[in-house]
Parts: structure tokens; C-alpha cells; sequence
């Protein structure tokens, strides 16, 4: 149950209510206390303090539309998608930071074709210990320079909470990985910025799991959730994952969050990136990751999934028309 509290309410008064139904407190206007989706009916004592309440059949409730019925809009600088827009937005770059002059090619083809957001790992979650890793803060700062140079916006990883606060300061939208999905020190703590953070499913993770991590940084107080849908484990074997469409479009009707989708973590293999792309456009979602490298046989981490350049400058305007066929337009 979500409740919106009266005008006259103070802080004080709100904690102590929000202890007595242990409730998470959100301070803002108004304040909001949200209880477990259990509790169906409000007593006499929250009827007199609320203005509105929302009963809700799960603990998805702030990312539910039993909540907010319309999308919510997410404002990324002079961009934005959601809301009433019919936006699309497309990142690139490549898997990880490698090297200055790696990051920069990677920018420039940003600028080249209109791109605005660049996107590549610092902190590196890892299968293998053994394998890359990651420049770390290095990285970022290289990240940073690109954004100074190109005017590009920087999205990448938080891989664990030793370095939150690093990716914060320097991200202009902070991803949460798969493997990071359940890491409530991460969720938490990006429930108290209110950059936009972009929550990626677990591969094992079903959707209401997945919402329900979401639920973690809107109770904190960020309502710029982004879900992107990267691919599931299932029985097949040919490919990395399974890009699990069925499930984007039941985000679409249940959620009120902004849908992502990568195709290139999904399948694992650059060929069939572009098609798989292109279909994720056509459900009018609200963007996509793709991942794309200078020269993808030499990448430091998953080289097989990424394009080179010249596909990449292939397939974005097919990206437009894909777009299009579902009412959008790539911004």
C-alpha cells in the first residue's frame, strides 16, 4: 500500500508513522510512506493523515501502474524519454575502457552519427578472475574527458559498492549489471542520487524479481529508474542468453518505467545483433544498447558480441526506420 501524506504532516510525524506500520518513509512533496502490498485496507490512524491511497496486489508498487498509470519520464540533460514523448534513445561504445585512444575512436563515431551517449565499463564484472578487469578509476577519468570533448553523455557500471561513489560522481547514468542486480549496498546507495540509473535483469532472474530491485532505488528516493532487458538463461545453448521479448512487453503493460533492451549481451554473437536490434525498436521501446568496438578481434572483453564501425554505421539508420514503424523517433 502506498500512501500520500497530508500537507500538515511534519517529518517527525511522518517517521513515526513510517515505524509504527514499518513503512519506508519517501521524503518529498508529498511525503510518502509506502507499507508491504499485504496490508489491503487502512486504519482509521492513516485515513485521517493521507490524501491518497494506493493498494497494490504485489510489492512491485512504485514501479506499478496500479501507482502511476502513465510512464514515467526520465530526463537525461536536454534529452529525455517516457513521459508523453514517443523517444527512442541508442548508446554505444565498446564493452570496457581500454585505452585513450580506443575510448576517443569510440566518441568520435558518437558525434559522427548523432549519438549522444556513450557507453563503456571501468569495473568490469567478471566470469574469470583471470580475465580483464578493467582501468577502474583510470577509466572513468578517460570517460569524463570524452564527455568534456565530445559533449556526449557517459553511461557505465557499478560493479560492486567499493567504488559507487566514483561511478556516481563521474556518470551521467549509472548501470547496474546483471550480476549486480541483487546487490542491495548498490541499490541503496543509488536510491539516494537522483541521477538516472539503469537496472539491468539478471539472466536467472524472473520479472517480478526484477521490479522488485527497481523497488529498492525508487523507496530510496530516485524515482529515474531505467529496466533493460539483456537476455535469460534458458535451455538453448547457441546462443549466450535469450532475449526475452515476452517479458518486455509485459513490462510495457505492467510497469511504469522506461524499457531498454541489449540485444548484444543477449545472443552474445555480433551477427545477429543487428537483427535483434532492429526488432527491439520495433516494439516502441525506449532505447538500445549496443555494444561496438574499433576493432572488435582485439577487444579486452566480450569480443565476439560487438560490431566494428562500419556495422555499426550500417545498421543506426536502419535503427530510425525500425523506430518509426512503432510510432517513435531515435532523439
Amino acid at each position: 500500500m502506498i500512501i500520500h501524506l497530508k500537507n500538515n504532516i511534519s517529518i517527525t510525524e511522518a517517521q513515526s508513522l513510517a515505524a509504527k506500520y514499518q513503512a519506508v518513509l519517501i521524503e518529498g512533496n508529498p511525503l510518502v510512506l509506502v507499507t508491504t502490498s499485504k496490508l489491503k485496507q487502512a486504519d482509521e490512524g492513516l485515513q485521517l493523515v493521507a490524501s491518497d491511497i494506493f493498494v497494490t496486489d504485489t510489492d512491485i508498487q512504485l514501479a506499478g501502474k496500479q501507482y502511476i498509470a502513465t510512464k514515467r519520464e526520465i530526463k537525461l540533460k536536454d534529452l529525455s524519454i517516457g513521459g508523453s514523448s514517443a523517444n527512442s534513445i541508442v548508446i554505444t561504445g565498446p564493452c570496457s575502457v581500454e585505452s585513450e585512444e580506443q575510448i576517443e575512436s569510440a566518441a568520435q563515431l558518437c558525434v559522427e552519427l548523432g549519438v549522444r551517449i556513450l557507453r563503456a565499463g571501468c569495473y568490469k564484472p567478471r566470469t574469470s578472475p583471470y580475465t580483464f578487469q578493467g582501468m577502474g578509476l583510470e577509466g572513468l577519468k578517460l570517460l569524463d574527458k570524452m564527455r568534456s570533448k565530445y559533449g556526449l553523455q557517459i553511461i557505465t557500471e557499478v560493479r560492486d559498492s567499493t567504488h559507487i561513489n566514483e561511478v556516481i560522481e563521474y556518470a551521467d547514468v549509472i548501470q547496474i549489471g546483471a550480476k549486480s542486480m541483487y546487490d542491495h549496498g548498490i541499490l541503496r546507495q543509488c536510491g539516494k542520487t537522483t541521477k538516472p540509473v539503469l537496472l539491468k535483469r539478471g539472466f536467472g532472474t524472473t520479472l517480478q524479481e526484477f521490479v522488485q530491485s527497481a523497488e529498492f532505488i525508487l523507496s530510496g528516493g530516485n524515482p529515474n529508474v531505467i529496466l533493460c532487458e539483456r537476455g535469460i538463461r534458458t535451455f538453448e545453448t547457441k546462443t549466450r542468453f535469450t532475449l526475452d521479448l515476452c517479458g518486455v512487453a509485459w513490462l510495457k503493460q505492467n510497469t511504469n518505467l522506461p524499457v531498454i533492451l541489449d540485444p548484444s549481451h543477449a545472443i552474445g554473437y555480433s551477427y545477429g545483433v543487428p537483427d535483434l536490434a532492429r526488432a527491439c525498436m520495433a516494439m516502441g521501446i525506449d532505447g538500445v544498447l549496443i555494444e561496438s568496438h574499433p576493432n572488435p578481434k582485439v577487444a579486452k572483453s566480450d569480443a565476439e558480441q560487438q560490431l566494428n564501425f562500419d556495422e555499426f554505421r550500417a545498421l543506426y539508420p536502419t535503427l530510425k526506420s525500425a523506430a518509426a514503424c512503432a510510432g517513435h523517433q531515435v532523439v
